[in-house]
């Protein structure tokens, strides 16, 4: 900020004595003609605003170029030589072509009406340990395309009060999301987005409340067949990647001779493990904000079946860059367990609402707007 206040202010006054009481109508003749000098430049200031909004509501027409509103492009000519330019964001992340940098209008999809779709109503299910306060970018890209958003904070996740360790099943854990399915209207649908062992939690409310979901998507989730648990994959991720097995750390509520109650991540191990590819502030957000795992839904196997699950339209979205579920575990569910359409964000870390923000907005639209199946 410092240096941005000496770039535009005036040269320092030079050390001389001031000038004698004689020449003080030479000052005031001065004073007269700066009045004029000042009179000239404030009619200047007033011409270049005139003529900056004029290039502003022509280039809104088409007929020039947008307006260019950042300083740190209109400065970064003039301060050549001049010290580091001005940042352009201040997120410590380069923004890279998989997650471009849009438009406001592009991000409003105004073309879009989501009421002529077959719901626009998407309900966001957190993973192991984060919590609503995870999707606030993507809440804010979807709602500003029209989409009602709700983020549920599962139990004891979040803001939800109640105490990790005493989660004794998967149906306790997800009680929010069946509370908030059970609560819509005879006609109602949703899309549920599972991130993590979110998707277990959406497996199993798929299973409970088929008619009230329209489309199921996996972000990179545990995307489980019948009989299986989180655990089971889990497992098969320890054997591709030490990192889980380095960052996880048991709670033993109940006493060390008894089983673990909740698995807490180390702090100084999220970064490696879940954030690799995230902005620092939204690493920072999720270190103070994270909570235990329950352990007792994570070692519960789903009991899915075609009738009910299988009815349920499943899509997954694969995150390239995952330490935490790495892409050929991510692979491997798929292949065992295909879902409609696999959907890929290049770059994207085990965070993709904080490293992709605009890939997953994209992507969700997409899904979104795919058109109903007509029935055979």
């Amino acid at each position: 900020m410092g240096s941005l206040v000496s770039c535009l202010s005036d040269p320092c006054p030079s050390a001389s004595p001031p000038p004698q009481a004689k020449r003080r109508s030479s000052t005031s003749s001065r004073g007269r003609g700066g009045g004029r000098d000042s009179a000239k430049a404030t009619m200047a200031i007033d011409e270049e605003a005139l003529a900056a909004a004029a290039a502003l509501v022509l280039g809104q027409r088409g007929a020039v170029g947008a307006f260019e509103r950042s300083a740190s492009v209109r400065c970064a000519a003039k301060r050549q030589g001049q010290g580091p330019p001005l940042p352009r964001s201040c997120s410590t992340r380069p923004r890279s072509l998989a997650d471009p940098e849009l438009q406001p209008q592009q991000l409003l999809a105004k073309d879009l009406n989501t009421k002529d779709l077959e719901t626009n109503i998407i309900v966001l299910v957190h993973g192991g340990g984060f919590g609503a306060w995870c999707w606030y970018k993507t809440i804010s890209l979807l709602e500003d395309s029209g989409f009602k958003v709700n983020a549920i904070d599962l139990t004891g996740s979040g803001i939800h009060s109640y105490d990790t360790n005493k989660i004794s099943s998967l149906s306790e854990y997800s009680e929010p999301l069946t509370s908030y399915l059970k609560g819509l209207g005879v006609a109602e649908k949703v899309i549920l987005v599972g991130h993590d062992f979110g998707g277990a939690c959406i497996s199993y409310a798929m299973e409970m409340f088929p008619s009230k979901i329209a489309k199921a998507v996996f972000l990179c989730a545990a995307m489980l067949t019948n009989g299986h648990s989180a655990l089971d994959m889990f497992q098969q991720q320890m054997d591709t990647n030490g990192t889980l097995q380095k960052a996880q750390e048991f709670v033993y509520s109940n006493g060390k001779d008894r089983p673990p109650t909740a698995i807490n991540i180390d702090k100084a191990l999220l970064r490696d493990l879940l954030f690799n590819q995230s902005p620092s502030k939204d690493v920072s957000l999720a270190s103070v904000s994270m909570r235990p795992i329950p352990f007792a839904p994570v070692l519960e196997k789903l009991v899915l079946t075609a009738e009910n699950y299988g009815s349920v339209r499943r899509f997954y979205v694969e995150t390239t860059e995952d330490n935490a579920i790495p892409l050929p575990l991510q692979q491997s569910m798929c292949g065992t367990n295909p879902p409609e359409k696999v959907l890929r964000l290049k770059g994207a870390d085990h965070a993709p609402f904080f490293s992709k923000p605009q890939a997953l907005h994209k992507t969700l639209v997409e899904i979104a707007t795919m058109p109903p199946v007509q029935a055979s």
